[in-house]
């Protein structure tokens, strides 16, 4: 009678993990192999469980038992693996055994040779006592090699044929432990392979597993002269054109990653099929890296990148410096706004500055027309005023000077000191609701939260890129990131190591500093995706330097 090893989690070990981007050198695998009586998983049982715990290429732990199946042995697989009846017999049964491989592998990677061979009969077993199948993820390692060696590597892809292959300390034997041990040097030699082609991740080696098309897999060398460590990498074409502008913490690792069965974008694997060369621009911190990404992407506008191609689409809704005011959709923001006019957003589309608009008029009360008007004249071509429901001041029936509380109040609505737009909208919505014309008040909600979404943007811009500069810091190992930001736009980034002169740095830093003139508010000095970003990061740095006065405007917590 064999055995049973027991193992117990160190304290505090997570034993359920999220593997996406987990690398590879510190994730824990359970390498495991399984003996049976033969047949389908239903029918047949288990005899014998071998099992390897390693990470990082050291072994934690082992487990072995044999399994008192319940049924006499076939000969054939008493010839095939050596065990007999007689020493299955006083071994632990199925529903002692199962239970202590669950738990000697929770919270590890599965791994093992034909894995949908073991995964079948464990996940039957567990059908039979009743247990929760952990789902781990699953690695076949032989899937894996069939992916990565071709036949004038191997002749074929059984355990014992690629354990000589990968010199494996222990041959495969039809046991189970011996045949755990052996996978799992032929798993190291598997990530030692796919660690040439930039697969470094758990995320990465599953999807390794599939094909990789010759023509992919020949280009890997356009990523062997790239730096390590962050920065942007630029897919181009013959012509040089770029096609893709990427950003990554390791540009060279990353750029490999698309030339194996990791990527499996459709866009990508046409983007990479075009491209002749890859370029690189190494950049100090990850927030200067994304911050070049999006200029370069607005810049240029790659073909196969989605994401910030069209900054320019952004619109403002203004409030107009006429006698009678109203709102008007812009594409830029112009030096007014000290004049009378009041700026929010900037909003993704007309639709959504429209949405903003209406809410707004709502609260108001202000005049809905669009067009440009003297005092006393109607619009040309208003439907509501030929049908006497318009109560806009272009009547000709009002003094401008009578129309100013109202041009006044939508200022303090658009500058958020006035509840109204909340609290008008919100109460419309209760009535539309209480009369079950749902579809309305949804209509009304989408077109609160695009108002509120411009209102409370702008107020953020506004503050923010008015200040002449910021020098602020965030910790990371080794040393500090340090940004110069000036009117809302990166002028500045470098890294300075623990061992450094901080002051002697920063003040580098600021005089080699791009200049950046003041914008009109609330616009910002640069693409508001990237003041944004800033933000963003702010919220994590300390402050080293402030030029002028920072004072982030109060956002209501609950919005009914």
């Amino acid at each position: 009678m064999s055995a049973v090893a027991k193992y117990e989690a160190p304290p505090g070990e997570q034993l359920d993990l999220d593997l996406e981007g987990e690398l590879l050198a510190g994730t824990t695998f359970c390498v495991v192999d399984l003996e049976t009586t033969g047949g389908s998983p239903s029918d047949g049982r288990i005899t014998e469980i071998g099992a390897v715990k390693v990470r990082g290429g050291e072994v934690l732990g082992e487990f072995r038992t044999f399994v008192d199946p319940g049924q006499t042995l076939p000969a054939f697989i008493t010839v095939l693996t050596g065990i007999t009846d007689r020493m299955l017999s006083g071994a632990p049964q199925e529903g002692d055994a199962v239970p202590l491989l669950l738990e000697f592998m929770a919270g590890s990677v599965f791994v093992a040779h034909n894995a949908p061979y073991d995964t079948g009969f464990l996940k039957a077993a567990c059908d039979r006592l009743g247990l929760h199948w952990p789902n781990p993820h699953v690695i076949d390692t032989a899937r894996l090699a069939r992916s990565l060696l071709g036949r004038d590597e191997v002749a074929n892809h059984k355990l014992g044929t690629l354990a000589a292959y990968f010199h494996a300390s222990v041959q495969p034997s039809h046991r189970a432990l011996d045949d755990a041990r052996a996978t799992v040097d032929v798993l190291h030699g598997l990530i030692e392979r796919l660690g040439t082609a930039g697969v470094f991740t758990v995320e990465e080696l599953a999807t390794s597993m599939r094909k990789v098309p010759r023509q992919r897999r020949d280009k890997r060398h356009l990523a062997d002269r790239l730096p390590e460590g962050p920065g942007v990498y630029v897919f181009r074409d013959a012509q040089d054109r770029p096609l893709y502008v990427g950003v990554s913490r390791d540009i060279r690792r990353r750029v490999r990653s698309y030339f194996t069965s990791a990527e499996q974008r459709p866009r990508m694997t046409e983007m990479v099929s075009i491209a002749q060369t890859v370029t690189a621009v190494r950049c100090a911190t990850d927030l200067e890296a994304r911050v070049r990404e999006l200029r370069l992407i607005a810049q240029w506008k790659p073909p196969y990148n989605r994401r910030s191609r069209h900054p320019e689409k952004n619109v403002w809704l203004k409030l107009t410096r006429e006698a009678f005011p109203r709102l008007s959709v812009v594409r830029s923001v112009a030096a007014d706004e000290g004049l009378g006019a009041v700026y929010i957003g900037p909003l993704s589309s007309r639709s959504d500055a429209h949405d903003a608009a209406a809410a707004i008029t709502e609260a108001t009360g202000l005049r809905a027309c669009t067009q440009s008007i003297r005092p006393g004249r109607r619009a040309p071509g208003c439907v509501l005023a030929e049908i006497g429901r318009c109560s806009a001041p272009c009547q000709g029936t009002m003094d401008p000077a009578a129309y100013t509380p109202t041009a006044a109040r939508t200022r303090d609505v658009m500058l958020g000191k006035d509840s109204a737009l909340e609290s008008t909208l919100a109460h419309r919505m209760k009535v539309l609701a209480e009369g079950q014309r749902f579809e309305q008040a949804a209509l009304w909600r989408d077109r609160l939260e695009a108002a509120l979404r411009a209102r409370d943007g702008a107020s953020e811009l506004r503050v923010f890129a008015q200040i002449p500069q910021i020098v602020a810091a965030a910790s990371r190992t080794g040393g500090w990131d340090i940004h110069v930001i000036r009117h809302g736009r990166m002028a500045a980034a470098g890294f300075c190591p623990t061992n450094g002169e901080p002051r002697t740095f920063v003040q580098t830093l600021i005089a080699t500093a791009e200049h950046v003139a003041a914008p009109a508010p609330p616009d910002s000095a640069a693409l508001v995706a990237e003041t944004r970003m800033i933000l963003r990061w702010l919220d994590d740095a300390r402050p080293v330097a402030v030029d002028g006065q920072w004072a982030l405007p109060i956002r209501p917590s609950v919005r009914k």
